[in-house]
């Protein structure tokens, strides 16, 4: 898997503490006894010539039931090192009655700039402690930097536990897009669509 690919599924650890696990009073969070995500989708949004790639991403079930297990597999690649600070910019989107609405960054949530993820990785996993499963299993690293490199993560299980979500994120379609930025340069991009029904 490549170093890419790592930050990718770090993001996305880091992208769903963000969004789902944050203690954030302002957007009232509620307790949801069971949630399904339903037509997740995504492609690469970056220029042709952009140094990070992720090639291939396939989960099932679906739609998926959280709580509950998934299986991923991935790969990617990135041909540069990838190192500190790397700046995600996050744009979230819910339709709306039939429009995409932007949906501000309050408190860490929605369309946020984050100036490093190696700083928020470390933060969530502190340095010396053993990488979240499956990068553990396979020997992957969960902090910058991220070396140049063409990996691939083979079919994992994953379990999603209950989850805190904001009122105005229970129902709904969203789409997400991630900039993955370092030296001024956009390294990457990735956008995301789901849909999101809960009780």
């Amino acid at each position: 898997m490549a170093r890419f690919l790592e930050v990718t599924v770090a993001v996305t650890v880091v992208l769903a503490a963000v969004i789902f696990q944050v203690n954030c009073g302002f957007f009232r969070l509620k307790r949801v006894g069971h949630a399904k995500v339903l037509g997740f989708d995504w492609k690469n949004c970056g220029q042709p010539d952009a140094p990070a790639v992720l090639k291939t991403l396939t989960v099932s079930p679906d739609p998926i039931n959280i709580p509950g297990s998934l299986t991923a597999a991935a790969s990617g690649s990135t041909s540069v090192e990838l190192t500190a600070p790397l700046s995600l910019n996050v744009t979230l989107e819910k339709e709306v009655a039939g429009f995409w609405v932007r949906v501000p960054c309050v408190e860490d949530l929605g369309s946020c700039h984050y100036k490093d993820i190696c700083d928020i990785l470390n933060q969530l996993i502190p340095p010396g402690q053993d990488c979240p499963e499956p990068l553990h299993t396979y020997g992957m690293p969960c902090h910058c930097p991220f070396k140049a490199a063409s990996y691939s993560l083979p079919q994992s299980e994953f379990y999603l536990p209950y989850i805190d979500l904001p009122y105005w994120l229970t129902n709904g379609k969203y789409r997400v897009q991630g900039d993955l930025g370092g030296g001024g340069k956009e390294l990457g991009c990735l956008k995301l669509s789901l849909s999101i029904h809960s009780d």
